[in-house]
C-alpha cells in the first residue's frame, strides 16, 4: 500500500488477482496509489486531493489477509483489518499492546474496513498503531516487481506524511515480536471527540529485568511530523515517580508539535508529556496493560469520565496548565 501523487483526472481502477500482478502494475504506472480498505482513499477523495493516475485494489490479491503465529511472534498480512487486530485473540495473546492500540483507531465502521497495510502506508503523523509496533519492534516487509525487503517501524515514517516505500512497492505484510515477559500501556488524549485524531498518544512498552535494570519503550504519536520513538533504561525497583521522570526526560527532545485546529503547539507538548506519564503509570504498575483514553480541551476537560484513570489523567493536565 502505496501513496503517490499529482494529477487531476479521474484514476483508473485496476485489479490485479495475483501479487506478482499488482507489483508488475505498480512498476509499469506513473503515478499509482494501492487501494487496500479505502478508507484514506475516500478522505482524499472527499477533500478533493486523490493525485493518482491509478488506483491499484487489492481485494483480489490472495494470501494478503492471513494473520499467523511464528517463532517469534506474528506475521500480519497487509488487508487484515484493524478490528481484527483488534479482536483476534491470538494477537490479545501474544501482542495484547498491539490488540488495544488498533481497538482506539477512530470507530469500529472505520476499524471494520481499515487494512494493517493500507493504515501504515497513509504514513500520517497522528495514527495510533504505529506507537505501539515501534515499541514492539515490529518490521514491515516491502514487495515490489524487485524482490522483497523489510523495514523496521521506526524507520519506516521518514518525513511530513511520507515513508520509505518506493516507487513500485506495496506493504504485504507487517511482523510483530511476541511481548512475552514486557508489560504495557497506551494513552491517547483528543481534544475533540474520542473519534477524532489525537492531539497526542503515547504507547509504553517495559522489557522484562536484565541485570537489574528494566528498558522502557516509548512510541510518541501526533506529537511531530512523524511518529517518534525513545528509549530509557530505569532500575527494576524503581518508583513509579521516577521512571515517569525519566520517561518525560526522554520524551521531551523529540516532542515538536504541529499546531492546528485541535490545539497550539504549546498545548500539544504539554499534552503529550501527560500521555507519557500516563501510559507510563500503566505500564508500571501491577495490571501493567491497562490503555487509557481521554478527551481534553484547550477550553478544559469535555464528555463522561468513564474511568478513574481518565479522571487522573484530566486532573493532571490542569494541574500542568
Amino acid at each position: 500500500m502505496t501513496a503517490d501523487a499529482s494529477v487531476s483526472a479521474a484514476p483508473t481502477l485496476h485489479r490485479p488477482r495475483s501479487l506478482d500482478e499488482a507489483c508488475a502494475l505498480l512498476a509499469s504506472l506513473d503515478q499509482p496509489m494501492v487501494y487496500g480498505g479505502g478508507t484514506a482513499v475516500q478522505i482524499l477523495i472527499k477533500q478533493g486531493v486523490l493525485f493518482a493516475s491509478d488506483l491499484v485494489d487489492l481485494s483480489l490479491v490472495p494470501n494478503l489477509s492471513g494473520l499467523e503465529r511464528t517463532s517469534s511472534g506474528l506475521r500480519v498480512g497487509a488487508m487484515v483489518t484493524l478490528r481484527r487486530m483488534e479482536t483476534d485473540p491470538l494477537v490479545r495473546r501474544v501482542t495484547p499492546l498491539a490488540a488495544q492500540v488498533y481497538g482506539h483507531v477512530a470507530n469500529p465502521r472505520v476499524r471494520n474496513t481499515a487494512s494493517v497495510g493500507g493504515n501504515l502506508a497513509h504514513g500520517d503523523y497522528r495514527l495510533d498503531p504505529p506507537t505501539a509496533l515501534m515499541v514492539l519492534d515490529a518490521r514491515v516487509e516491502l514487495r515490489s516487481s524487485e524482490g522483497t525487503r523489510q523495514v523496521a517501524l521506526r524507520d519506516f515514517f521518514v518525513a511530513f506524511q511520507e515513508t520509505d516505500l518506493r516507487h513500485g512497492e506495496l506493504v504485504t505484510a507487517v511482523e510483530i515480536p511476541g511481548q512475552a515477559g514486557s508489560t504495557c500501556g497506551f494513552a491517547k488524549l483528543s481534544s475533540q471527540s474520542v473519534n477524532d485524531w489525537p492531539c497526542a498518544s503515547a504507547a509504553v512498552l517495559v522489557t522484562s529485568p536484565v541485570r537489574g535494570q528494566r528498558e522502557i519503550r516509548i512510541g510518541l504519536g501526533a506529537l511531530a511530523e512523524v511518529p517518534k520513538y525513545v528509549s530509557v533504561e530505569v532500575p527494576s525497583d524503581a518508583p513509579v515517580d521516577d521512571v515517569v521522570r525519566a520517561g518525560r526526560s526522554a520524551a521531551d527532545p523529540v516532542i515538536d508539535p504541529i499546531p492546528d485546529i485541535r490545539g497550539s503547539a504549546d498545548f500539544k507538548r504539554r499534552l503529550g508529556l501527560v500521555a507519557v506519564e500516563d501510559a507510563i503509570r500503566a505500564a508500571w504498575g501491577p495490571a501493567g496493560s491497562v490503555p487509557v483514553e481521554a478527551v481534553a480541551g484547550p477550553a478544559g476537560p469535555t464528555g463522561k469520565e468513564g474511568s478513574d484513570a481518565r479522571g487522573e489523567s484530566r486532573r493532571r493536565w490542569w494541574r500542568r496548565r
